[in-house]
C-alpha cells in the first residue's frame, strides 16, 4: 500500500506548532495568486450552493509556490477531509483502487506529482473521475469478467511541476486547471512579515523587505531563509532581526541580492566558462556540476530564465548578455556581432 495521510479539516492540537502554522488554512489568509484564489472562491461557492461535489482541480507550477497548501485550503473551505498521497507512492492499480474505495462522500483526494502516476494507475482513475466507478476484472482467461463498482463522489486535486508530462487523457479530466506563478515583491513582503509574526520573531521592516527580495518569489524559500536568519539572530545577536543582522546572515547563506544561491551561480558559470555560453544540453550541464538534470530543470532553471540569465533553444541552453554582466564576464565578440547582424537582417 502507498504511504497516505488523512488530514481533518478541523485544527488538531499538534497543528499549533510553528512549523505547521506557517501554512495558511483559509483562502482569506492566503497571500498572493489573486486570480487563482478568486476562481477557486467562485468554484467552491457554486458547488456548495448546488450541494454538489467540487469538480476535479489541477494545480501546476514551479516547486514551493503553495500547491499543497491550496489543496488543504480547498478541503477546509468545503468542510471535508482530505487524503494526501503522491504519484510515485502509488505503484499498482490495486493501491489506487484501495484508496478510492476508502473515500467518504465529498472527500478530497490530493495527489502530489500527479504526472508521475504509472499508466495502469491512470487507467483506474479515468472512470473514477468521470463516472465515480471502478472497473475491475475478476478471474483470468475465458472465465474473466468485468464488474463496475460505484464509489462515493469525491474531488481529485492534482499537483504537478511538469504539466506537459501529464498524459492528455488525464489532463482533460480535470474540470479546473490553475497555474501558480512566482509571487510579486509585495506579496513576498507580506508572507515574510506574516511568518515572522507566527514565529514570534522581532524583525525590522527593512529586514523583511531584504529577505523578501532574496526569496526568488517563492514562499517556501522565504520561510526557509527567515528561519535561518532567525537562528543567526538568536546566536550572534540579541534575537532581533535588524537590517545588518539580516545582511550578514544572508551573506553566510550565500544568497545574493537577486536571490541567487551557490548552485544558481554554478549553473551560470558552467554554461559560460565550460561551454562558451552555450548552446549546451541540460544533461551536460548537470554532469558538469554533479547535479541531477531534473533538479536543475525544476528548481534552478525557471528562476534563471525569469531573470533573463538563461535561454532555451532547440540546441540547448544559452547564457544571455545579462548573465555575463551579472558574473562580470566579457560578452563574446562573436556573439555580439552575430546578434548585430541578425538585427540588421530583420531591420531592427
Amino acid at each position: 500500500m502507498p504511504q497516505e495521510r488523512i488530514v481533518s479539516p478541523k485544527p488538531r492540537p499538534d497543528e499549533t506548532a510553528a512549523e505547521t502554522s506557517l501554512r495558511p488554512r483559509r483562502l482569506a489568509e492566503y497571500i498572493g495568486q489573486e486570480k487563482v484564489k478568486e476562481s477557486l472562491r467562485i468554484t467552491i461557492a457554486a458547488s456548495q450552493k448546488r450541494k454538489e461535489t467540487l469538480d476535479h482541480i489541477l494545480l501546476y507550477g514551479p516547486p514551493g509556490l503553495g500547491k499543497t497548501t491550496l489543496a488543504n485550503i480547498i478541503a477546509a473551505e468545503l468542510g471535508v477531509s482530505i487524503r494526501i498521497t503522491s504519484g510515485p507512492a502509488i505503484e499498482r492499480a490495486g493501491d489506487m483502487a484501495a484508496i478510492l474505495t476508502n473515500l467518504s462522500p465529498g472527500d478530497a483526494l490530493f495527489i502530489d506529482e500527479v504526472h508521475r502516476l504509472a499508466r495502469p494507475v491512470e487507467e483506474i482513475l479515468y472512470p473514477a473521475m468521470e463516472d465515480f466507478a471502478l472497473d475491475i476484472v475478476i478471474g483470468k482467461g475465458p472465465t474473466a469478467r468485468s464488474i463496475r463498482l460505484k464509489i462515493p463522489h469525491f474531488t481529485l486535486i492534482g499537483a504537478t511541476t511538469r504539466y506537459a508530462m501529464m498524459s492528455p487523457p488525464l489532463r482533460d479530466r480535470f474540470g479546473a486547471v490553475h497555474r501558480l506563478d512566482f509571487y510579486s515583491p509585495d506579496a513576498m513582503r507580506e508572507i515574510v512579515a506574516r511568518s515572522a509574526q507566527i514565529l514570534n520573531v522581532a524583525i525590522e521592516p527593512a529586514a523583511v523587505l531584504e529577505i523578501a527580495q532574496r526569496s526568488r518569489g517563492t514562499p517556501r524559500v522565504a520561510n526557509r531563509i527567515l528561519k535561518r536568519v532567525r537562528d543567526y539572530a538568536e546566536v550572534m545577536a540579541d534575537g532581533r532581526i535588524t537590517m545588518p543582522v539580516a545582511a550578514e546572515a544572508l551573506k553566510r547563506l550565500e544568497v545574493d541580492g537577486l536571490g541567487l544561491d551557490q548552485m544558481d551561480r554554478k549553473v551560470l558559470h558552467a554554461v559560460i566558462e565550460k561551454f562558451d555560453g552555450g548552446p549546451v544540453g541540460l544533461e551536460t550541464i548537470a554532469t558538469s556540476i554533479s547535479e541531477e538534470a531534473d533538479t536543475i530543470m525544476d528548481v534552478y532553471e525557471p528562476f534563471l530564465i525569469q531573470l533573463g540569465f538563461l535561454g532555451r533553444t532547440p540546441r540547448g541552453r544559452v547564457a544571455t548578455r545579462a548573465a555575463y554582466d551579472y558574473l562580470q564576464k566579457p560578452y563574446p565578440k562573436s556573439r555580439a556581432q552575430a546578434e548585430a547582424n541578425q538585427a540588421t537582417l530583420f531591420g531592427q
